[in-house]
């Protein structure tokens, strides 16, 4: 089987520290915000929800069995880690009858903070962002200086906006799933789950074209032919490349070797698309409490803050679950 090598190249040069991330849940804070209000009527329930130690999927199969719908009726705008505290919005479609009492949800780990209607069933991306406070334990590093100066160019110019690990699977697994479907033509009943996979594919050969920019110190520069006010790389699909002059050929240059997986992505029915090569995180803080280092800051739906973490600090991660994506 191949092997993908998930290990990117950092825009910050080699790390000075180590420190331990996620000993338990209060390290990892993720609040959703979804920048807009709830309507007040509407055939869908908004449920605002915190929940500790729980992932997305599991917190929405409770409210489908409360509210006595199927699962599908359940939305949710993006996946929360499960080994963090966070809290996040679902919507219920319930258009007649009793609403349940949303309070018998509560528990050690759950707990319902609002209850509205809205019009419209919450879908993947309808939030605006997400606010995180994440606690690194234990940080060790030989020059304290040079990491504090660090961290502040990180948080105040941005980071390259990699699709994180969790984007492909524990070990990359999701990967050779992608090649098996692109090159191999394996076939999927689950059609959701044949989309992650070519999800994973796509957000690949994006992060080989960033990290060729990251490599080359050009990553946050705007090229000749770039469609996007900033410095932007693809997401494969079907129909012309929208990027023209010297970026056109930069980007076919990178991917010439997997040119069987942008086939494989253009006959799968996916629309060429852009996306930004640099993360820069809004409201943006740190602070040092004894040994451990605190940072907070805002992410757009889609952006990863592992993005920002891995330019930090050598991570040891005390649990073996992956962070979900925070779309």
């Amino acid at each position: 089987m191949t092997e993908f090598s998930l290990d990117f190249p950092r825009a910050y040069g080699e790390l000075n520290a180590s420190a331990i991330f996620r000993e338990q849940p209060e390290d990892f804070k993720v609040d959703e915000d979804l920048g807009f209000e709830p309507l007040g009527v509407g055939e869908h329930v908004f449920l605002q929800i915190l929940k500790r130690g729980e992932n997305t999927a599991w917190v929405a199969g409770k409210i489908a069995e409360l509210a006595k719908v199927n699962s599908n009726d359940v939305g949710y705008a993006g996946r929360k880690d499960r080994h963090a505290v966070t809290t996040q919005w679902f919507s219920v479609y319930l258009p007649k009858g009793v609403e349940p009492d949303w309070m018998l949800l509560n528990s050690d780990t759950i707990y319902v903070i609002r209850v509205a209607r809205h019009q419209q069933k919450l879908r993947r991306g309808d939030h605006r962002q997400n606010y995180f406070v994440i606690r690194l334990r234990d940080l060790q590093t030989d020059d304290r200086p040079a990491l504090e100066q660090k961290i502040h160019r990180v948080l105040t110019l941005g980071v390259p906006n990699y699709f994180g690990e969790q984007r492909f699977g524990f070990n990359g697994n999701n990967l050779a799933e992608a090649d098996a479907i692109l090159v191999g033509g394996k076939r999927y009943k689950d059609k959701q789950k044949r989309g992650l996979m070519l999800s994973a594919g796509r957000s690949y050969l994006f992060n080989q074209v960033l990290a060729a920019r990251v490599v080359a110190g050009n990553w946050c520069d705007l090229m000749p032919g770039d469609p996007e006010p900033q410095s932007s790389g693809p997401l494969w699909g079907r129909g012309r490349s929208l990027a023209g002059d010297e970026l056109l050929v930069l980007e076919q240059t990178v991917l010439a070797d997997w040119q069987q997986w942008c086939d494989g992505l253009e006959h799968a029915g996916l629309s060429q698309e852009r996306r930004p090569l640099r993360l820069l995180p809004s409201n943006a803080h740190w602070r040092w409490i004894e040994n451990d280092l605190e940072v907070s800051f805002s992410l757009a739906a889609g952006e990863f803050a592992t993005a920002i973490l891995r330019e930090l600090a050598q991570l040891t991660n005390r649990t073996q679950d992956s962070l979900i994506e925070l779309d």
